[in-house]
């Protein structure tokens, strides 16, 4: 039984990196892309509302404390992850569909694949993050270390949300669509580019945005980089969004299992 899990485990590995290699595969600078991208996309966003509609966007910087590029990186940064993972891996079936049809092969693995191939752009940007953090004279304190918790959360959020998606896209390919969709929608509704509280929404729509789980990891990285708000003196959002996502995998895995059986014959 150990033999075959390390077996699986390493089998999980190559996959993940091999994965991340392929995304870039034929292109001369390779997977300097992956980087390369997000960067390009912070600096933009950073100049639009920073600089470029400087007097325009006074109500969406109100209420933030440290430069708007710090607070809208430690944003940017999870989201760039959810993003990638739920994107790539609602797709994983289908571009892995010659081993979907190998009958020893754990198809269950796949979408974990994807979740571990799109954590080393992670890492880079949550080390970059915080090297930006520090020239701006605002180094690591003890709170720096919750960025590992709200990561590790928003890792099985993705898994669960993948393992829902994945399965279903066999069936209806459009779901790709679907979730491009919506994460075009999610950026802005977390929210990533505006301070939420500064906003006077009315009560059901301040329920509304923190209803969505992201809402809790974008926030949390700002508490740890930020406002230095542990996670624990946040307790019922914190249940609200583990029982989330608790829900979410429990979902994910069973509707996954449930049409599993069927995969090999669709693709």
């Amino acid at each position: 039984m150990a033999a075959e899990r390390a077996h699986t485990n390493r089998i999980l590995w190559n996959l993940a990196r091999d994965d991340f290699k392929q995304k870039f595969a034929g292109s001369y600078l390779g997977v300097i892309w992956a980087f390369v991208q997000p960067v390009v996309t912070v600096l933009v966003y950073w100049f639009v509302f920073e600089k470029a509609l400087h007097s325009g966007t006074q109500a969406v910087r109100e209420g933030i404390q440290v430069p708007y590029v710090l607070w809208l990186i430690a944003g940017l940064v999870p989201w760039f992850y959810f993003s990638d993972a739920l994107n790539n891996g609602t797709r994983v079936l289908l571009d892995y569909s010659y081993l979907v049809k190998k009958v020893v092969f754990r198809i269950r693995i796949l979408p974990v694949v994807r979740i571990i191939s799109s954590m080393y752009v992670h890492l880079f940007f949550v080390g970059f993050m915080l090297l930006l953090y520090t020239l701006y004279g605002l180094p690591p304190t003890l709170h720096t270390i919750q960025i590992a918790y709200y990561s590790f959360g928003m890792i099985l959020l993705c898994l669960g949300i993948t393992y829902l998606t994945s399965a279903i896209a066999v069936f209806f390919r459009d779901v790709t669509q679907i979730v491009q969709i919506l994460l075009q929608v999610g950026i802005w509704i977390t929210p990533i580019m505006w301070n939420y509280a500064a906003m006077n929404f009315p009560k059901p729509i301040m329920l509304l945005l923190r209803a969505n789980p992201m809402f809790y990891i974008v926030q949390g990285y700002r508490d740890a980089l930020v406002e230095q708000v542990w996670f624990w003196q946040k307790p019922v959002e914190t249940l609200v969004f583990w029982g989330m996502v608790a829900f979410i995998l429990w979902l994910g895995t069973f509707i996954f299992r449930r049409l599993q059986v069927h995969f090999a014959d669709v693709l």
